[in-house]
């Protein structure tokens, strides 16, 4: 059940705060930072909250730059249903649609772009990294490209190292791309603490298994 915020909790909580702050040492203050109806932790430093339908993130959000839309929307989608909707079998029924749409195509190309920036021209990267090696793809195309561009690229299928197997989405086919790096590399990593929080485990999600010790999260 979500408790809204009203008076009578607001002085609850101050009345807490005034009795520890009368004992902590001179300089140190306890403050009244939000009311969170609901929330999950995965450590002291990891976790997520809800507050009059703002979700707050900690340690959990997708700060890499090349985390595709799918893999961004998916974690949206499962933290929106655990804590607005209090229902983490939705949360698991999301990652499981999502991961059988990317096995059977059942996906938009643009969902699966990684955008990166160069920071340098291609030819200046000693390392190779996925959107330099799509880069020069690009160049041997024709194509524009140089310190500031965006790489656009989609990895498909293939038994080379990933970052070989970046390729610009100008020149990908829908049935090209790599399912397993979606799924492993993508979704699941993207998830992967949250799930384990409300009661999955990545195996369990993948083969579609119930845990009906989940009923008593919330």
């Amino acid at each position: 059940m979500v408790y809204p915020l009203n008076e009578e909790i607001l002085e609850s909580a101050e009345k807490f705060l005034n009795s520890v702050n009368k004992d902590l040492p001179e300089g140190m203050e306890l403050e009244f930072e939000g009311f969170y109806q609901r929330g999950f932790f995965v450590t002291k430093k990891r976790y997520a909250l809800i507050e009059d339908d703002t979700i707050t993130v900690k340690g959990l959000e997708l700060v890499r730059r090349d985390w595709a839309p799918i893999t961004k929307n998916t974690q949206q989608k499962v933290l929106t249903a655990i804590l607005k909707d209090a229902d983490p079998q939705k949360a698991a029924k999301i990652i499981k649609d999502v991961i059988e749409d990317i096995k059977s195509g059942n996906v938009k190309l643009e969902d699966l772009v990684i955008h990166t920036q160069l920071t340098k021209n291609p030819n200046e990267y000693s390392q190779k990294a996925p959107h330099v090696l799509a880069a020069k793809k690009a160049i041997e195309k024709g194509r524009d490209v140089g310190r500031g561009s965006i790489i656009r690229y989609v990895i498909v299928k293939g038994r080379e190292p990933i970052s070989n197997r970046a390729v610009p989405i100008e020149d990908v086919k829908l049935s090209n791309y790599d399912p397993n790096y979606y799924i492993e590399n993508q979704v699941l990593p993207a998830v992967g603490r949250i799930i384990e929080a409300i009661g999955y485990s990545e195996q369990e999600i993948l083969h579609k298994e119930k845990q009906s010790s989940l009923d008593a999260f919330f």
